[in-house]
């Protein structure tokens, strides 16, 4: 059984007992599950080694697979880096604590196997207070990836961690639904430039507002798989991430052409994964996933309706394509890879 360390509003010492508790477990190398507005993390001392194999290995992630590193001030970022571009500074001026993380060249403080053998480390300052807090008591910079196994969907709330991570970790911080439900914007700052190489809650029209839209630019990946041999400079660039068991496979059209191909292509075990304003279609189970336009509201619920197709035991999914335009890009990106960039437009 993990370790739950609740965290209680109404007595501010018992939430400080269960901050310092899981502060002092980190310092220890060991692994917690803390809360952030993103997704719940896997958390370990970041520039401990053996702690950080220990999240490769309950996760059962690549090691190739680089890891965001978590602060909770700014000036925690210099020592775990070599340079911070002019853009770096803008855009943390702007969207940190909050998030958005930013790829720069690493410093040799940092391990490589944290940064998934890369010469460049992700850093994070989340807004999350209890986040924020934790990493704080700590003392020490935190690697933490969603708390699920790899390639499944991430946990936006602790009762899914503790479904993936029972026994493979020391403690979890309890702390309610995930604000945001979907991992951080990831961005590659150079001189006065964005790449933007994983999409998120800060948006690229949202990095264009500080530097300029000719100063950012979106990565290929986004929208399309890692060339052969490509080496993935962000978590979240794999062909397939985010999946259930379920083969998902996204629709994109209007709403009346979405409804016609799902009763064409209903079946033993197919499920829906709709806006509300496709409603029902007759002999067809289905979950909302929000408003089809209010992408914010999807990213939301979608790692959480995709748990639940495979707790509704569903064998195809059929999922109503967002527009991938603000969030919007967010959560086609991850369905992307939840469907191993199956697509289909009606």
């Amino acid at each position: 059984m993990i370790n739950t360390l609740h965290l209680d509003a109404a007595d501010p010492a018992a939430r400080q007992d269960a901050i310092d508790r899981a502060a002092r477990l980190l310092r220890e190398g060991k692994l917690v599950i803390i809360p952030t507005e993103t997704v719940y993390g896997l958390a370990a001392n970041a520039l401990d080694p053996a702690a950080v194999e220990r999240i490769f290995t309950a996760k059962g992630r690549p090691q190739d697979n680089p890891l965001i590193v978590h602060i909770s001030e700014f000036s925690q970022i210099e020592p775990l880096v070599s340079q911070i571009p002019p853009a770096a500074r803008l855009l943390a001026r702007r969207f940190w604590p909050g998030p958005m993380t930013m790829v720069l060249p690493k410093s040799r403080l940092v391990p490589m196997v944290t940064s998934g053998g890369l010469d460049t480390v992700g850093i994070r300052m989340p807004s999350q207070k209890t986040a924020h807090d934790i990493i704080a008591a700590a003392g020490v910079p935190l690697a933490a990836p969603s708390a699920n196994l790899s390639g499944s969907p991430s946990p936006t709330n602790p009762h899914r961690c503790a479904q993936d991570m029972d026994g493979r970790v020391e403690a979890i911080v309890m702390d309610g639904d995930c604000a945001v439900g979907e991992e951080s914007t990831v961005v590659a700052g150079e001189g006065n430039k964005a790449l933007v190489l994983r999409p998120g809650a800060v948006t690229p029209e949202d990095l264009a507002s500080v530097l300029g839209a000719e100063n950012v630019t979106v990565h290929p990946s986004i929208t399309a798989p890692l060339a052969p041999g490509q080496k993935a400079a962000s978590p979240g660039m794999k062909y397939k991430h985010y999946a259930p068991r379920a083969e998902v496979t996204i629709v994109r059209g209007s709403g009346e052409a979405y409804r016609a191909f799902a009763a064409a292509h209903a079946g033993p075990g197919v499920w829906l994964m709709r806006f509300d304003e496709d409603g029902e279609v007759p002999g067809l189970p289905s979950l909302s996933y929000g408003s089809m336009g209010d992408p914010r509201s999807q990213a939301h619920l979608l790692f959480e309706v995709l748990r639940e197709m495979d707790e509704k035991g569903a064998e195809t999914v059929y999922a109503h394509g967002p527009q991938p335009g603000g969030v919007g890009l967010a959560v086609y990106n991850r369905l992307l890879r939840a469907a191993a960039f199956r697509v289909v437009d009606v």
